[in-house]
C-alpha cells in the first residue's frame, strides 16, 4: 500500500521562537536581522571568559610599547621587508616559517575544536573579545538589558540620547585605541603617537588607523554576531571537526522536559514537569541570540553564558546545576566519553611535527644571508705568468643583533689567492657589499670550470659562519 511521506516546512521561517525538543527544530533563522539585546550575567565561566578577555586586551596594546634594545620588541618593518620578534629578525627568505606557523595555529585550532568545541570562539576570539567589551559599556551606559528595550521602545527623549552619544563615543575611542594600536605593530608606535600629538602624521598612517577605527566600531559595535554567523568561515566548517566525544556547550532534554511552568495542571490533577521552567534567560543572555534547548547549532560560540544563566536560576528554584553545561553527546547519551581517538591523536601528531619542523628550523637558521655574484662584463682575465682572475661582488647581511668583523677564505683549487679585504666589519641587522677577485695558476685548471667555496667567519665566534660555492672560471686550454 502506497505511504504518505512526511513533509517539512523549510521556509526560515519555520520554527522561530519554537522550542520544543520533542518537535522539530528550527530549520532556519528569519531573513532580516533581529537586534539582540543581550542581558549581562555572571557566573564561573563569564568570570574566567572577561579575565582572558582582559589578558588578551591587555597583551594586545602593551606589546607595541616594549622596546628590546633601539627597537619594538614586535614590529613588522615592511620599507625594509623585515619582521622582528625579541632578538631575532626575519626576512622574505624566511617566509615557509610563516607557513610553518600558520600550519601550526591550524592543527592547534583543530585540534582543541575537536577535544573542546568552539571555545577559542567564545574566549579568545578578538571578534568576541571586542564585541563582549562594546557590550559591557553599553550595559553600563545604557543600563540593562530591559531598560534598554523599553528606551528603544519609547519617543527618543534627552535621557535616552545622551546615552546612546556617549556609549558611541566610548566605542569610537576603543575602536581608535585598537586602530592606533594595530598601526603601531607596523610603524614604532612611540614615533606615532608623537606624530599624532604634533599634527605630523603622514597620510597612509592616518588612513590605517581610520580605516581600523572604523573596521572595528562596525565588527564589535553593529555587526557583533553577524560576522560569527555569516563572515566567519570557521563557525561553518567547524562542525564536521565534531564527534560524539567534542565537549559542547549542551541542554539536557532528558532531564529539562517537559517544559513550561514549574507544574502543570491537568484534569485536577498535578502533572510534573521536568526542572526547564523555560524562563528564557539562557536565550537573552546568548550573544548570538540562538536557544540552547534547540540542540547543537553552529551559531554557538561556545562562550557558555547560558551555562551560568541556567546554573544561576537552577540555585533559586532549588534544583541542581547543570541543566545546561560543558559535556558530550555520548554522555548526555549515559555513555562514556572517550578523550583519546583517533582524529584528536592525528591533529596532535601534525601539530607535534610542524612544531619539531619550526624548532629546528630556528635551531640551524643562522643569522647570516650570503651571496655571491660573478662580473657579468668578463669571465676571467688573464694576468703575469698566465695567472688567472675572476672577479666577485660579495653580500653580507649581518642578521644579528651585534655588530661583527668576519673573515673571509676561499678553498677550492691549489694555490687559490683571495685579491681584496680578507676582514670585514658588519653593523647588526645591516648589509655590507665589497669586491674580491681571486686567482689560480694556470697549471692547477684542468678544466674551464672548477667549483671553489667562498667561507665567511665572524670573529671570536667559529659557530657563526656560512659559506656558499660559485664557480672558478678559465680558458678551455689552460695549457
Amino acid at each position: 500500500m502506497t505511504q504518505r511521506i512526511p513533509l517539512h516546512d523549510l521556509a526560515p521561517e519555520a520554527g522561530v521562537g519554537r522550542h520544543d525538543p520533542a518537535g522539530t527544530p528550527p530549520r532556519g533563522r528569519p531573513a532580516t536581522r533581529t537586534h539582540l539585546y543581550v542581558r549581562e550575567i555572571r557566573g564561573v565561566f563569564q568570570r574566567l571568559r572577561r579575565r582572558a578577555n582582559w589578558g588578551l586586551m591587555a597583551l594586545y596594546l602593551v606589546l607595541p610599547w616594549i622596546r628590546w634594545g633601539e627597537r619594538p620588541l614586535v614590529w613588522f618593518d615592511l620599507p625594509s621587508r623585515e619582521f622582528h620578534l625579541f632578538s631575532a629578525t626575519f626576512y622574505p627568505q624566511d617566509f615557509i616559517l610563516l607557513a610553518w606557523l600558520l600550519i601550526v595555529c591550524a592543527f592547534g585550532l583543530f585540534l582543541i575544536t575537536v577535544l573542546a568545541g568552539r571555545v577559542w570562539c567564545g574566549y579568545a576570539c578578538p571578534q568576541s573579545v571586542w564585541t563582549f567589551l562594546f557590550i559591557w559599556f553599553e550595559h553600563r551606559l545604557e543600563g540593562p538589558r530591559h531598560r534598554r528595550m523599553r528606551r528603544d521602545r519609547a519617543p527618543r527623549r534627552f535621557d535616552t540620547l545622551w546615552r546612546k552619544a556617549v556609549k558611541h563615543g566610548a566605542w569610537l575611542t576603543i575602536a581608535f585605541i585598537t586602530g592606533l594600536t594595530f598601526v603601531g605593530y607596523f610603524t614604532p608606535i612611540r614615533d606615532l603617537v608623537s606624530d599624532l600629538a604634533t599634527l605630523e602624521m603622514g597620510p597612509w598612517a592616518l588612513f590605517w588607523i581610520g580605516f581600523f577605527t572604523l573596521f572595528t566600531y562596525l565588527n564589535a559595535g553593529w555587526l557583533r554576531e553577524q560576522v560569527c554567523l555569516h563572515m566567519c568561515p570557521y563557525a561553518r566548517f567547524q562542525s564536521v571537526m565534531f564527534d560524539p566525544n567534542t565537549l559542547i556547550v549542551s541542554y539536557d532534554a532528558a532531564r529539562g522536559e517537559p517544559r513550561r511552568d514549574r507544574r502543570h495542571k491537568a484534569g485536577g490533577q498535578s502533572v510534573p514537569t521536568g526542572d526547564c521552567i523555560d524562563c528564557e534567560q539562557c536565550v537573552q543572555v546568548c550573544p548570538t541570540g540562538i536557544d540552547i534547548r534547540d540542540g547543537l547549532q553552529y551559531e554557538c560560540i561556545g562562550c557558555a553564558a547560558c551555562i551560568d544563566a541556567c546554573d544561576d536560576v537552577m540555585e533559586r528554584i532549588g534544583k541542581p546545576r547543570g541543566l545546561v553545561r560543558y559535556t558530550t553527546e555520548r554522555a548526555l547519551a549515559g555513555k562514556a566519553s572517550h578523550i583519546l581517538r583517533p582524529q584528536l591523536v592525528g591533529y596532535a601528531i601534525g601539530l607535534a611535527v610542524m612544531i619539531a619542523l619550526i624548532v629546528a628550523f630556528m635551531v640551524e637558521r643562522t643569522p647570516l644571508q650570503f651571496e655571491i655574484e660573478r662580473d657579468r662584463q668578463r669571465l676571467f682575465t688573464q694576468v703575469a705568468e698566465g695567472r688567472v682572475v675572476n672577479h666577485y661582488t660579495l653580500t653580507l647581511r649581518n642578521q644579528d643583533d651585534r655588530a661583527h668583523r668576519f673573515h673571509l677564505a676561499a678553498t677550492g683549487l691549489p694555490a687559490l689567492s683571495l685579491i681584496g679585504p680578507e676582514v670585514m666589519a658588519v653593523e647588526a641587522n645591516s648589509t655590507q657589499r665589497w669586491r674580491v677577485a681571486l686567482e689560480a695558476a694556470p697549471e692547477a685548471l684542468s678544466r674551464p670550470s672548477h667549483p671553489v667555496t667562498l667561507r665567511v667567519v665572524a670573529a671570536g665566534d667559529g659557530a657563526l659562519a656560512i659559506e656558499r660555492e660559485t664557480r672558478f672560471l678559465g680558458p678551455s686550454d689552460p695549457h
